[in-house]
């Protein structure tokens, strides 16, 4: 699905900070079919954006220091950047990137919420967000994987407005649609120590959609991933999670079709 804007409040924008560029250009252009475009201006520092037939599906660059983890990183949609910061700062995040102007494409923050998960904002000018979504090689969903569901639920309903509904999945496990006036916009997961080790840090996961979730895991293999969780079946299809040979953390959505 083509997009040209987003309403705020609504996951816009994903981007990798990883530690080999061009070995991440390699691996996501095998994987998803994506072509690379790297800024021209020199202020960029060489942010590269993916491109599938023609639309921006997602962004990359190279991590400010060899210590810093591979990560994908996601970004929610707002009309003033400085505004819904100060609302994150107020309902206890901390900021990580302070309201800063991004050329003349858009302005940006990041901050890390009250449950220790670091989401961006961006406030858009000439680069409205990814062009393409919900398409096999396109942004899919966006996940908070956290252990303290309550105080993330509070926290975006004052930062974003969002409701939460949640539905129990068996054995004992439950999953929360988080929704922006009754559109679903994201999800949320709790993070039990049965599933997710204990080492592992509340985020946000970035799932793309593919065509064939085990043909695709298959290709993650060859081109050197990691298979973190193998395909899955799930009632909206079958999704598997993966690490890129950098380390980065992604998961893949196989669409049965079936809607909300």
């Amino acid at each position: 699905m083509k997009m040209t804007e987003y309403v705020p409040g609504t996951p816009c924008w994903v981007d990798l900070g990883t530690t080999d560029l061009e070995g991440a250009k390699a691996f996501y252009g095998g994987l998803f079919g994506w072509s690379a475009q790297v800024a021209e201006d020199p202020a960029a520092g060489g942010y590269t954006t993916f491109l599938l037939n023609g639309e921006q599906v997602a962004g990359a660059m190279t991590t400010m220091s060899p210590e810093q983890p591979v990560a994908w990183s996601t970004y929610v949609a707002v009309s003033d950047a400085d505004a819904a910061m100060t609302r994150a700062e107020g309902a206890g995040a901390k900021a990580i990137v302070p309201p800063m102007d991004v050329m003349d494409i858009g302005r940006m923050a990041m901050f890390a919420d009250p449950t220790g998960a670091a989401l961006g904002l961006w406030q858009p000018k000439t680069m409205k967000g990814a062009g393409l979504v919900n398409e096999p090689g396109a942004l899919a969903w966006d996940e908070l994987n956290t252990r303290d569901a309550e105080a993330a639920k509070a926290f975006y309903a004052a930062v974003f407005g969002w409701d939460a509904k949640t539905t129990p999945m068996g054995e004992g496990m439950e999953y929360t649609e988080l929704k922006l006036n009754t559109r679903t916009v994201a999800g949320l997961m709790v993070m039990d120590d049965e599933h997710f080790p204990k080492e592992t840090p509340p985020h946000w996961a970035v799932y793309f959609g593919v065509a064939d979730c085990e043909a695709s895991v298959a290709k993650v293999g060859e081109l050197g991933g990691t298979i973190v969780v193998p395909t899955t079946p799930i009632p909206m299809g079958r999704f598997a999670v993966c690490q890129d040979p950098q380390g980065g953390f992604f998961s893949m959505f196989e669409s049965s079709g079936a809607s909300e």
